[in-house]
């Protein structure tokens, strides 16, 4: 009965597949291997492409190996599918592999030059496959951008989020000159173009000139949220977290709702402030 009941992954594995997978280690080259684990069914293969970048993919085999493909897990912003017929090999995979990170090459040189050259709020450690990027404008302002990976040198989406006086401007800015978006020079400058800002250094700036605690809980993150409400009053401009400014609005008296969005003063000058609940 336990034998019945035990998964496919415990039972033992024919002698081919272990002479298979290690003639096609060889032929790989141990030197691509960075971890085989000790039942030979996980491996990890390392590459770097033609900017120096380091990547990992993940093989996962199952009994049927090589008649079957591998599970192939990769950290890019796009998905990976692997072409495969029984008599590949591990070399198959990791060509393709290098073929897949030479057409993503622009994307990440493009996301590079902003983690590099700008203040990031968020994501804080941002992965390969990860596509948008909320970029610091100025104390309380911020543009959330999310690149099309497959088309990196074109408009992103773009998300502007501050107080209305601020973030206003920039949107009618972004409207007049997006015709004057240049898919020849890098995403960066064209956003600083279109927008005829530069963005904060990181030379010359700290992220906490930026990054500011949210007015009601004191804290800059909240399950992982960053403060991204901020009041419209030019003299107050304190920011919150969305889900404290509602909760917060959800208490007072004086509040008032409509569907989703409610509207409430302000903690700090009482301004009125709405809030949407899935904002």
């Amino acid at each position: 009965i336990a034998l019945k009941n035990t998964q496919d992954l415990h039972i033992p594995r024919p002698p081919e597949y272990y002479s298979c997978l290690v003639r096609d280690l060889e032929i790989l080259g141990w030197n691509k291997v960075a971890h085989v684990d000790t039942g030979l069914t996980t491996i990890k293969l390392k590459a770097e492409d033609s900017r120096g970048r380091q990547h990992l993919i993940t093989l996962k085999l199952n009994a049927k190996y090589p008649t079957e493909p591998p599970d192939c897990l990769v950290d890019f912003p796009v998905q990976f599918a692997v072409s495969w017929m029984p008599q590949n090999s591990l070399m198959d995979i990791y060509n393709q592999f290098l073929a897949a990170l030479e057409s993503l090459k622009e994307f990440w040189d493009a996301m590079d030059e902003i983690d590099g050259k700008t203040w990031v709020l968020e994501p804080e450690n941002p992965t390969r496959s990860a596509t948008a990027r909320r970029i610091a404008i100025g104390n309380n302002v911020s543009v959330s951008i999310e690149v099309d990976p497959r088309h990196p040198t074109m408009l992103p989406e773009c998300y502007f989020l501050g107080a209305d006086h601020v973030v206003n401007p920039l949107r009618i800015k972004l409207n007049d000159n997006m015709h004057l978006w240049d898919p020849e020079i890098s995403l960066l400058q064209n956003l600083k173009d279109l927008l005829e800002i530069d963005f904060p250094s990181r030379a010359v700036l700290e992220k906490s000139d930026f990054a500011r605690d949210c007015g009601i809980c004191y804290a800059y993150r909240l399950d992982g949220a960053t403060p991204d409400q901020v009041c419209d009053d030019p003299r107050c401009g304190q920011p919150f977290h969305q889900a404290c400014l509602y909760e917060w609005l959800q208490g007072l008296p004086s509040s008032r709702q409509s569907f989703n969005v409610i509207f409430g003063e302000c903690p700090y000058c009482n301004k009125v402030r709405k809030s949407n609940e899935n904002e």
